[in-house]
């Protein structure tokens, strides 16, 4: 007969890195969700989340066979499909690609809970926190970050 310990243990993960994982996943999916991006809270959460899950459980496999490195090369592979998705092409104007770097980025944060630790994942949160909205607000005061591709009013937005 299974004991309550045994029905909540879930080893080699831990209950506080999934927390970890969902609040750094919230922090950065709440910034993209307010502004109606396309990688909001959930996405960013599982993002942050699965790759720590496969980083863990690759570094609980401890044989002279596995390498540990790998897995997460192939996270990055993997999470690159999931920013390719989510750019596109439109009159010649690539969008999306925040999106796919911050995804991009959510892996790395869901690396450092696997191998960094607790708080280097919530500071790297925050440092793309701070790069997502720190560019924003530089590009509201200066007229020279607004140019080209970048601008607000670029020709595509008026064609919506």
């Amino acid at each position: 007969m299974y004991t309550f310990a045994d029905l909540i243990n879930i080893d080699p993960l831990s209950w506080p890195e999934i927390l970890v994982c969902l609040a750094c996943g919230t922090i950065v999916g709440l910034e993209r969700q307010l502004r109606g991006k396309p990688v909001g809270i959930r996405t960013s959460s599982l993002i942050v989340l699965g790759t720590y899950a496969f980083v863990a459980l690759a570094q609980s496999l401890n044989t002279d066979m596995t390498d540990q490195s790998r897995i997460i090369g192939q996270v990055v592979t993997g999470v690159g499909f999931l920013g390719a998705g989510v750019m596109l092409s439109k009159d010649g104007v690539v969008l999306g690609v925040t999106s796919a770097a911050t995804i991009w980025a959510l892996a790395a944060i869901g690396v450092a809970v696997a191998v960094a630790g607790h708080f280097t994942a919530i500071k790297l949160a925050f440092v793309v926190i701070a790069i997502l909205v720190g560019v924003d607000i530089l590009e509201n005061y200066s007229n020279a970050l607004t140019k080209g591709v970048h601008s607000k009013y670029s020709n595509w937005r008026h064609k919506r």
